[in-house]
C-alpha cells in the first residue's frame, strides 16, 4: 500500500443477497481493488469503472437541485406514480415509500415476481425456514431443489456448506448434500463435503420429485417408476436420508421455478418440510435477494403491513398482488409516472415504457426514451455508508463508505423529492 491508498477490513459486499462482510478492499487513485474473499460478482461490482454522469432534465445537464424540483414537479402532477426497481438499501427503501405515501403512487420491486412464488406459500400455509448461519453450523444433510446455487451465490459452498470450520461438531465432512436437478452438482462436487447425491431431473421438476418424495415419507405406493427422469429407487434412498437426519435443511432460489404456477413447488417444498418436523428436524432456506429485494420486501413490510405491490393511492396502504405488479400495470397502459431506483448495476434498467420517467440510477444504467429526468446515485457500501437485509431476512448488516465517488445516497435523493414536493403543493 502506498500513501495515496487505503486499505477496507471487514467489507460488507452489497451485489448478492448473502451479503458476505469478509472482504478486504484497497481504494487507490485507480479506483477500487478487491484484495480477499470476493467472488467474481464481488471483483466486478466494486471494480467496476463509472462512466461520467450528471443529473439531466429531457437530456441536459442540471445542477442536482434543478433535477430534484423537476422530478417534484412531474410527481406532484402525476394521478398514479410507479415506483419500481427499487434497488436499494434501507434506507433508500425508506425513503421510497415516504414518497409514495405522500404522492399516492404503487411501490413494487423489480425482482418480485420470483419473490411472490415464496411470499404466495408464506401467506397461504406457512413454513419452517433455518438461516444461513444455523444451516452452516447444525445441518448434516442439506438438499439443494431445483437450484443452480453456485450462480445465485458463488460462495454459498464455501462459507455455508463447507466451511472451514462450524459449530456443535457439524464438519463439512460429515455432511450429506442432495441436488435435485440435472446439471447443478459441480460446485458440489468440488466442495470438501462428505458425499453428494444427485437426482438428475430437469430443474423445473424439483417440485414433481418432492411430491413424490413426500408420498414415499407417508408410505404411499406410486404407479410411475420414475419421476422425472428420476428412479423411485432413488427417490426412497433420498427418504430414508431424510429420517436419519439430525438437521436438514432444502434449498431453493425461487427464481429457479420460472415456470407457470411456479409457486407449486415452493408449496412442495414447505410441505415436505412440516412433514418431516413431525418425527426429526428439519427447515427450508430461501435464497435469491439480489439487487436489494430481501431488503425493499422487509422494509415494505414493516412500513405498511404488506411485502410490496402496495398502493397508496387511496390514502392508505391498499394489498394487491396482482392488480399492483407494476410489470403488470406497465403492459396494461396503467399509471401515469415511472420512478425507477436502482443503485447496484446498470443492468437492471428501466422497462421500455411510454410513460414518462423518472430515473434514480448507477452510472452507465440504459435510459428508456420516455426518460424526463436522470439522477445519477452512488451504490451503498460503496459509495455511501448503509444496511442491507440478508436474504435469510434475519440480520440487517452495515455497509461501509469505501469513497469511490460522491454520488448521492437514493434516501438523500427520494428525501429531497419529498421535500421539494411539500413545497410544489403549498397554495401560492
Amino acid at each position: 500500500m502506498t500513501a495515496t491508498s487505503e486499505l477496507f477490513e471487514s467489507v460488507a459486499c452489497p451485489f448478492c443477497g448473502m451479503i458476505c462482510d469478509d472482504l478486504s478492499v484497497e481504494r487507490n487513485a485507480d479506483g477500487l481493488k478487491v484484495r480477499k474473499a470476493g467472488c467474481g460478482r464481488a471483483v466486478a461490482g466494486f471494480e467496476r469503472k463509472l462512466p461520467a454522469a450528471s443529473p439531466q432534465v429531457r437530456g441536459r445537464d442540471v445542477p442536482l437541485s434543478e433535477a430534484v424540483a423537476a422530478a417534484a414537479d412531474l410527481i406532484g402532477k402525476s394521478a398514479l406514480p410507479l415506483y419500481g426497481g427499487l434497488a436499494t438499501d434501507v434506507e433508500g427503501m425508506r425513503a421510497a415509500m415516504a414518497l409514495a405515501e405522500r404522492s399516492g403512487g404503487v411501490v413494487d420491486h423489480a425482482l418480485s415476481e420470483a419473490q411472490y412464488r415464496n411470499f404466495k406459500v408464506l401467506q397461504s400455509v406457512g413454513w419452517t425456514l433455518s438461516t444461513l448461519t444455523e444451516t452452516r453450523n447444525r445441518a448434516d444433510l442439506i438438499i439443494i431443489a431445483g437450484t443452480d446455487v453456485a450462480a445465485l451465490h458463488q460462495r454459498f459452498f464455501e462459507r455455508i456448506v463447507a466451511p472451514k470450520e462450524s459449530m456443535f461438531g457439524v464438519t463439512a465432512k460429515k455432511r450429506t448434500v442432495v441436488i435435485i436437478g440435472k446439471g447443478l452438482d459441480q460446485a458440489a462436487r468440488k466442495a470438501s463435503v462428505g458425499k453428494v447425491v444427485t437426482l438428475p431431473c430437469k430443474p423445473d421438476q424439483a417440485g414433481e420429485v418432492i411430491g413424490a418424495l413426500r408420498a414415499r415419507l407417508r408410505g404411499f405406493s406410486l404407479d410411475k417408476l420414475d419421476i422425472g427422469g428420476v428412479k423411485l429407487a432413488d427417490i426412497d434412498a433420498l427418504a430414508e436420508l431424510c429420517r436419519e437426519a439430525k438437521y436438514g435443511v432444502v434449498v431453493w432460489a425461487p427464481a429457479a421455478f420460472d415456470v407457470p404456477h411456479g409457486e407449486m413447488s415452493v408449496d412442495q417444498i414447505a410441505g415436505l418440510v412440516k412433514d418431516l418436523n413431525t418425527t426429526s428436524r428439519f427447515a427450508g432456506l430461501p435464497l435469491g435477494g439480489a439487487e436489494g429485494a430481501t431488503t425493499a420486501a422487509s422494509v415494505a413490510t414493516w412500513q405498511s403491513g404488506y411485502p410490496l405491490r402496495v398502493s397508496y393511492a387511496s390514502g392508505a396502504p391498499e394489498f394487491d398482488p396482482y392488480r399492483y405488479s407494476i410489470a403488470r400495470m406497465l403492459e396494461a397502459g396503467e399509471g401515469d409516472l415511472l420512478v425507477w431506483t436502482s443503485s447496484y448495476s446498470p443492468e437492471l434498467a428501466p422497462p421500455a415504457t411510454k410513460l414518462p420517467a423518472i430515473v434514480l440510477g448507477t452510472p452507465g444504467i440504459k435510459l428508456p426514451q420516455s426518460t424526463e429526468v436522470f439522477i445519477p446515485i452512488g451504490t451503498p457500501g460503496v459509495d455511501h455508508a448503509g444496511r442491507l437485509i440478508r436474504v435469510d431476512a434475519v440480520v440487517s448488516l452495515p455497509l461501509k463508505n469505501l469513497g469511490r465517488s460522491d454520488l448521492p445516497s437514493a434516501a438523500d435523493v427520494l428525501s429531497g423529492i419529498e421535500a421539494a414536493l411539500w413545497v410544489w403543493s403549498l397554495p401560492c
